[in-house]
């Protein structure tokens, strides 16, 4: 059994006599592990960084064996982003995030398809960070939890089922609360930053700060907390990054 697509490597480490084994994200195959014969060594590990698309070929003798993977480099994310920490943090803790919770070998297509255009796009302009990217990651997350099958609930107020003014989420429930709906337990909920329903709108440190708490608490204790795993260690830099920035007037691209 074979195919050949292209991929967004998701993880490479050091396997064996210098192998790597290698986790990518296709269109059509999903999440794939596989073993990379030469991986780790100085010619090959450019191409296993993680975020760098690469046109990927994956055999095998029988389907459900680990198989071998091999590759050519399409777009070289990790290389464009030496000077731009944050940009790289962002794109460091999406695919972490999709390791850790994509069922292995199931399509998501349309997960593939914006995460790609996200990292697309952060590698090409870093400065698209503040300009939209860090929403554009925030609506990717809340994306992921839907297809991991707990997603949010943002269109009413759980409260009064109002479409207007939704400026919390119930963190027993998922859903969204009105502020006239929120009354005496505003404390007990989540802030939802107006990004999440205004694909127009870019935010600023501080939403984008609260945003990442109201996905990080879903993915910890639901997508994760679940199979009784933290959150990746990547997605906890990216929420301290950001609470740096939101605490300073630093420019995003230099966090």
């Amino acid at each position: 059994m074979e195919w050949e697509a292209a991929a967004l490597v998701l993880s490479a480490v050091p396997y064996g006599e210098g192998g790597a084994l290698v986790h990518v994200l296709t269109e059509e195959h999903g999440v794939f592990h596989g073993l990379v014969r030469g991986g780790a060594s100085r010619t090959q590990s450019a191409l296993w960084q993680t975020g760098n698309l690469a046109r990927v070929r994956w055999r095998a003798r029988l389907s459900e064996q680990l198989g071998q993977i091999s590759g050519e480099l399409i777009h070289a994310s990790c290389a464009r982003l030496l000077d731009a920490p944050l940009a790289m943090a962002m794109i460091a803790s999406c695919c972490a995030l999709a390791d850790g919770i994509l069922p292995e070998r199931e399509a998501f297509p349309d997960l593939f398809l914006s995460l790609v255009r996200l990292v697309s796009k952060l590698s090409l302009d870093p400065d698209w960070v503040g300009r939209g990217g860090v929403a554009a990651l925030l609506r990717w997350e809340a994306d992921l939890l839907a297809a991991s099958g707990f997603g949010l609930d943002l269109t009413c107020c759980a409260v009064t089922g109002d479409t207007r003014d939704l400026s919390y989420v119930s963190p027993r429930t998922g859903r969204a609360v009105s502020v006239s709906g929120a009354g005496v337990w505003r404390d007990r909920l989540l802030p939802l930053p107006s990004l999440f329903m205004n694909e127009d709108e870019a935010g600023s440190p501080d939403d984008w700060c609260a945003g990442l708490a109201l996905t990080g608490f879903f993915l910890a204790r639901d997508a994760f907390g679940q199979r009784h795993l933290p959150l990746p260690a990547a997605r906890d830099r990216l929420q301290a990054r950001m609470d740096t920035l939101a605490a300073s007037s630093v420019p995003a691209t230099d966090v």
